[in-house]
């Protein structure tokens, strides 16, 4: 769960109206649903996402095996994929994603999100 903490001026600045109601004494009681919106939710990961989280060639043909074994890809696509590999590497692929790189993803956009929301940029340009 996400939260976040205000200072009460720029609590006021950001909402003056529920600034107002809150802090006037005359609301005896504050319930809040906090919408999160996950950029991520529903996302499927590609072979070409999993190929690209390795740091190896032996390990990217690892989890072409592996995604063979389990059908989610035919021997024939592994093959053309091991190809690819064998000729460019992973960076054939885009290059290599580093660590944490969904959350650092998610965390622009997020802050894109709130920029939004303060007005400083416009819809399109999530």
């Amino acid at each position: 769960m996400m939260s976040q903490e205000f200072k009460i001026e720029e609590f006021k600045k950001r909402f003056p109206h529920l600034a107002e109601e809150i802090l006037s004494g005359k609301t005896k009681s504050i319930r809040l649903k906090v919408y999160i919106i996950d950029p991520w939710r529903g996302y499927v990961p590609t072979v070409v996402d999993y190929i690209r989280r390795c740091k190896t060639i032996e390990e990217a043909f690892e989890v072409l095996d592996y995604l063979v074994k389990r059908n989610e890809l035919s021997l024939e696509e592994a093959e053309k994929y091991r190809e690819i590999l064998r000729n460019g590497g992973i960076e054939a692929f885009g290059g290599r994603k580093e660590d944490n790189y969904y959350y650092k993803e998610a965390r622009k956009f997020w802050a894109k999100l709130s920029r939004r929301a303060q007005g400083d940029i416009e819809e399109e340009e999530l």
